[in-house]
C-alpha cells in the first residue's frame, strides 16, 4: 500500500519512548515559520485540527497504535508531490512538541512521488 508519510527507525524509536510517557500521540505540521515548518508531535487530541487540515495517514510503529499525521491545507498544497520522512536530529527544537526535552528533534525528509505512487494517492 502507498503512503505519503513514515518514519526512520531513530524516530520510531524516539516515538516508542515518547508514547511510553505520554501516552498516544499525533503529529502536526503547520508550514509557519521557524519551528512551524517541523513536524510537532503533541498527545493525542491536544492539538485540534482544523477543516482546512490535512490527514496525511497513520504510521505504524510495532508496539503502539497508530499515530495520525496532520498537515495544514495551505502547506499541503506545496508538499502534496512528495513523500514524506519523518527523521530525528540532535538539537532543540520547539518547546511545543514532546521531544523538545530530549534534545532531539523531529524534521521532514521529502522526496518527489514516483508517478505509480501519486496515481495510487489519488
Amino acid at each position: 500500500m502507498t503512503q505519503r508519510v513514515d518514519l526512520t527507525p531513530a524516530a520510531a524509536e524516539l516515538l516508542r519512548r515518547l508514547v511510553s510517557l505520554h501516552g498516544p500521540v499525533m503529529f502536526h505540521q503547520s508550514g509557519g515559520c521557524c519551528d512551524g515548518s517541523a513536524p510537532m508531535c503533541y498527545p493525542a487530541g491536544e492539538f485540534r485540527t482544523g477543516a482546512s487540515d490535512v490527514n496525511l495517514g497513520s504510521l505504524e510503529v510495532e508496539g503502539i497504535e497508530d499515530v495520525p499525521v496532520w498537515m495544514s491545507g495551505p502547506q499541503f498544497e506545496y508538499w502534496k508531490h512528495t513523500h514524506l520522512t519523518i527523521d530525528v536530529v540532535p538539537g532543540r527544537g520547539s518547546g511545543f512538541s514532546l521531544e523538545a526535552p530530549e534534545g532531539v528533534r523531529f524534521l521532514i525528509r521529502s522526496r518527489l512521488l514516483t508517478d505509480e505512487e501519486s496515481a495510487a494517492l489519488n
